[in-house]
């Protein structure tokens, strides 16, 4: 259940970008699934092509270190830090996380693959080998048509991991296929791209909230 300041990160910024609005059901759905994801130890499993990969980046940044909020680390974690030298510059400079990673930042195993094997299976291969059940994957594409994509989201789904999707307005065959799909109301990659950044900024502030807010 999202907490009652999560709420009103979604509704902020839904009533600050108007575009929102036919979303914002759907962005409440995805806070949720990341949320539920990350309490029970999963991990975010993130990619995108061009434009989508920078977004998977950019989502990555967002999660892994405080966005809006100052995060407290783990309390275990903490604790097993030494308390004097590093372990007290670490306790000092190091902020909480959660578990996220772009698929497309491996860029020796991405190129490997498309050596070796071929450009539509680079994601595949990653989710093969981290996926775990009760993770979450999560596919950008502005077309939902990404062949790249869409083999992920099935390596995904055989792994045991909820699939997401984020795209444009028709959906594609991801919207088929995933899981549960985002769909911007916006039909050309900039408009598609544009929205998509408010809409990640939008999960990612609620998400934070839901683990570090009051």
């Amino acid at each position: 259940m999202l907490k009652a300041g999560a709420k009103a990160i979604l509704s902020t910024y839904v009533k600050n970008v108007p575009a929102l609005l036919p979303v914002q059901d759907s962005l409440e759905t995805m806070v949720t699934l990341l949320s539920d994801c990350f309490a029970k130890g999963g991990m975010l499993l993130v990619c995108g092509n061009g434009g989508s990969c920078a977004d998977a980046d950019h989502i990555v940044g967002e999660l892994v270190k405080s966005f809006r909020m100052e995060r407290r680390l783990e309390a275990n974690f903490l604790a097993s830090l030494p308390q004097e030298g590093r372990g007290a510059l670490l306790a000092k400079r190091l902020q909480g996380g959660l578990p996220a990673i772009n698929l497309g930042a491996q860029c020796a195993l991405l190129t490997a693959m498309l050596n070796d094997v071929g450009g539509e299976y680079v994601f595949a291969q990653q989710v093969a080998a981290y996926g775990r059940p009760g993770d979450v994957f999560l596919g950008i594409s502005t077309s939902g048509n990404s062949e790249n994509i869409l083999l992920a989201g099935t390596a995904a789904k055989a792994k045991g991991l909820k699939t997401l999707g984020l795209t444009g307005r028709s959906g594609g065959e991801m919207k088929r296929e995933f899981d549960f799909v985002l769909c911007v109301d916006a039909d050309t990659v900039e408009d598609i791209q544009d929205l998509h950044s408010t809409v990640y900024h939008t999960i990612c502030a609620a998400v934070e909230y839901q683990f570090w807010g009051d």
